[in-house]
């Protein structure tokens, strides 16, 4: 029998956001979440499941708890979270742009010098006056990936590998339709309702 559970239980892994680069030199985008036990943990699920296909060369995950998002009408709502703490230095800030949809969700932006995460906010807000949201992360929360040619070689090479094939490049199983109508193996419409 299944006893039933507290309430208060939680028994998910913290939740990390998963940011990916596509190529040197273009910015890290988030693609999504992952939930992981540990840093390591972070990246490997993340590696799993954002770098099947697509090109990557580097991957960076945050947890949920060190990121501050806001949208302006959360701001305009609730202007204390400008006054949100946190350590002093180098903040990573993202905008998003558009709701088109899209693999990727908010793009990095740049970095700057905070006094804590909403200082890192205003900051944002100043520089990006007409997104639909901002985000914001200490530099000090982002578990990477290496960037040597060997660890980029091995993370992300093989993803190279999985090309995406069409239907057309898989086998048929058993014998195409086709081929049946012509050995008469294929049961027909009667006669009578060919003719018609």
């Amino acid at each position: 029998m299944t006893q039933p559970q507290s309430p208060s239980s939680d028994t998910q892994w913290p939740r990390w956001e998963v940011f990916k680069q596509d190529a040197p030199n273009r910015p890290h985008q988030a693609v999504g979440s992952v939930h992981a036990g540990d840093p390591p943990h972070a990246l490997l699920t993340a590696r799993n499941v954002f770098v099947r296909r697509p090109a990557a060369v580097s991957l960076w995950c945050v947890r949920e708890d060190d990121l501050l998002t806001a949208t302006p009408e959360e701001l305009t709502t609730n202007p204390a979270l400008l006054d949100s703490p946190g350590e002093t230095g180098t903040y990573h800030v993202g905008v998003k742009r558009t709701n088109k949809r899209s693999m990727t969700f908010v793009d990095l932006s740049g970095t700057v010098q905070a006094s804590g995460s909403g200082d890192a906010l205003r900051q944002a807000q100043v520089m990006h006056p007409d997104v639909l949201a901002w985000m914001v992360f200490p530099e000090s929360a982002v578990v990477r990936t290496d960037e040597d040619p060997g660890t980029v070689e091995s993370w992300f090479a093989p993803a190279k590998d999985k090309t995406y094939k069409q239907q057309q490049h898989y086998g048929v199983i058993g014998r195409h339709v086709g081929e049946l109508k012509r050995a008469g193996l294929m049961p027909g419409r009667a006669a009578s309702e060919e003719g018609a």
